[in-house]
């Protein structure tokens, strides 16, 4: 039986929708998951600044991974 990760896929969304999304996303799911921000930087930014806050605030026995170039893996 293999694991299957749930992805969040940020291809197309507008930068005021990004922290929201990953919040809701982060919380709503179980672990493992994976978020995909593509080449953008300042989606990048978005993303691993909402990570953070929800590790710090909320979950912080999750682990917080740059997978690939665009790619965060949360297990």
């Amino acid at each position: 039986m293999t694991d299957t990760i749930k992805k969040l896929d940020l291809h197309g969304v507008r930068h005021h929708d990004v922290e929201r999304l990953v919040e809701n996303f982060v919380l709503l799911n179980e672990v493992p998951l994976e978020i995909i921000c593509g080449n953008s930087d300042r989606m990048q930014d978005l993303v691993e600044f909402k990570l953070s806050e929800l590790q710090h605030k909320h979950l912080r026995n999750i682990i917080i991974d740059r997978w690939d170039w665009g790619v965060f893996r949360i297990r």
